[in-house]
């Protein structure tokens, strides 16, 4: 995965938005301002952080050496992922999507439902 296609997936989500609050190049991916991803795009090797159901963080880290807590994050709640071939870019792709969908659910109900479509 490249960081323009890491990029392209983050803000091919309903209402995601990219910013640079923290630092110039530490791109942070908001939705409704919450944050779901945080990665510096150039950074060799490619990392991103993400937010994960905390058992389900716990078991990917077991899994996966690429998979560690969220740097200077909540540990519970976030991944670091070393996009390096080890895990599979549709797993990356899938864990953006999860940490995405774990913001959505925490905002207000007609929040959601604008960014899901529900109730058209």
């Amino acid at each position: 995965m490249t960081p323009s296609e890491l990029r392209q997936a983050c803000l091919g989500l309903p209402g995601a938005q990219e910013t640079c609050p923290f630092s110039e190049g530490l791109s942070v991916f908001k939705v409704e301002g919450k944050i779901f991803a945080i990665t510096r795009l150039s950074g060799v090797p490619l990392q991103v952080s993400l937010k994960c159901e905390p058992e389900l963080a716990e078991q990917l880290r077991v899994t996966h050496p690429a998979i560690r807590p969220g740097y200077h994050l909540n540990k519970r709640h976030w991944n670091t992922v070393t996009i390096d071939g080890s895990v599979p870019d549709e797993m990356v792709l899938s864990l953006v999507e999860d940490s995405y969908a774990l913001v959505v659910d925490g905002l207000p109900k007609r929040v959601r439902a604008r960014l899901t479509g529900e109730g058209r």
